[in-house]
């Protein structure tokens, strides 16, 4: 019986691609994913969870700048949250 392993399509994703890169993929997907939703508050939710896995990320998987975005989500995605109102 040959079983669907989806660890070599994620491994020869990442050999050309950084981790930093990656995540940036998903958020950037999961905020095409919660725009129909129409809430701001889904939205700077996902964006604070970003931030800090981007921050969290260790610098030996993604350049700094990385870090920088994830500093910067995590100072706007907040104001976000508060002047939302659904």
């Amino acid at each position: 019986m040959i079983e669907f392993v989806p660890l070599p399509l994620i491994d020869d994703f990442l050999i050309n691609y950084n981790v930093g890169q990656a995540l940036l993929l998903l958020f950037v997907l999961s905020v095409l994913a919660a725009i129909p939703l129409g809430s701001r508050k889904v939205l700077s939710l996902n964006a604070i969870t970003f931030g800090l896995v981007f921050i969290l990320t260790p610098a030996s998987l993604a350049p700094l700048h990385y870090k920088f975005l994830g500093i910067a989500l995590l100072v706007v995605a907040p104001l976000l949250y508060i002047t939302a109102r659904r």
